[in-house]
């Protein structure tokens, strides 16, 4: 097992270099903003980038040694070669990297949902195809790209300096969900992955005897674009008297589980609007069930009566089983 000298080496992002995939919006962009405003460098790894995620790599993308640099690299996270980019650039931009993200995620969407199986209208996975693209961003993705960072840590650096050690230790900061938590009828393949993500981050939390600290946030009802792009996903909330949680309150809570020398890898961290806690692994109270947590959508009978609505329908669920 890990010590507690290993555990809580001094760690500071000023100075380091992230990878954030997902960056290109949402919380992943607020993570790697406020990685930037203290002074880490950070590679974008996302398939596009909005105006606002843009506009900050515009601030941070001219070499100056004086200050973090942004760099942006197209990815599929779908792609392990394409994830092996990522490192490449990391390597190449700026000697390696401190600090790994697998924060690209969705919820639920059409094109790959459980309550749309395979080769069912609307759905964009195939039935010969074998797995589901939700699965395939929000769960492996994240574990493939934990183990690609622990090999490059332990055995790929170059220069050696670069390898994760008492005085050199390294850090991965994963997204779960409130979701992980509470069962949710309309999403069950985003509660299932998530729940995953956090089974994931406990099960390898001793990775700290190796300098590598691994560790989640688990966030409630946050406003990105996830949601208010999506009219079908905001009718679960009750605007009138549901809370928010604002990016910033999550990239913030993801920033302490990576530097402070109180947190040991497999915590998971849930945050709420304007208060986090830790999940323990026994005997967890749960989240916070008021509206005002910013952890529970109101209206979920929207979402839920538009499930109920597909079960009836026998051009979705009526040739699809095989």
């Amino acid at each position: 097992m890990a010590t507690q000298a290993t555990i809580a080496v001094p760690f500071s992002v000023s100075g380091k270099t992230a990878i954030v995939t997902g960056a290109g919006s949402g919380i992943n962009l607020a993570f790697a903003e406020l990685l930037l405003s203290r002074n880490c460098n950070v590679v974008f790894a996302d398939l596009s980038l909005r105006p606002e995620a843009k506009e900050v790599l515009s601030r941070y993308e001219t070499r100056d040694s004086k200050s973090p640099r942004a760099v942006f690299v197209e990815t599929d996270v779908t792609s392990w070669s394409a994830l092996a980019c990522m490192f490449d650039v990391a390597l190449s931009e700026f000697g390696g990297c401190d600090v790994v993200c697998p924060g690209a995620g969705v919820y639920e969407p059409p094109w790959s949902s459980f309550w749309r199986p395979p080769g069912a209208e609307g759905s964009n996975d195939t039935i010969d195809a074998g797995h589901y693209t939700l699965l395939d961003i929000n769960l492996t993705h994240p574990i493939r790209v934990t183990q690609m960072a622990i090999s490059h840590w332990l055995h790929l650096a170059d220069p050696a300096a670069a390898k994760a050690s008492p005085s050199n230790p390294k850090r991965i900061i994963h997204i779960a969900s409130v979701a992980s938590q509470v069962p949710v009828f309309r999403a069950p393949l985003y509660g299932a992955s998530k729940a995953a993500i956090s089974g994931f981050v406990r099960s390898i939390g001793p990775m700290d005897e190796y300098c590598i600290r691994v560790c989640a946030v688990a966030p409630g009802l946050v406003r990105t674009p996830l949601w208010t792009d999506n009219p079908d996903k905001m009718g679960n909330i009750d605007e009138t008297k549901d809370a928010w949680v604002t990016p910033l309150e999550v990239a913030e809570a993801m920033l302490d589980c990576v530097e402070s020398e109180n947190k040991v890898g497999g915590t998971v961290i849930e945050v709420g609007a304007g208060h986090t806690r830790e999940v323990t692994v026994y005997n967890d109270p749960g989240p916070d069930r008021t509206p005002q947590g910013g952890l529970l959508a109101s209206n979920g009978d929207f979402g839920d009566a538009e499930v109920k609505a597909l079960l009836q329908d026998r051009t979705v669920w009526g040739q699809h089983s095989r």
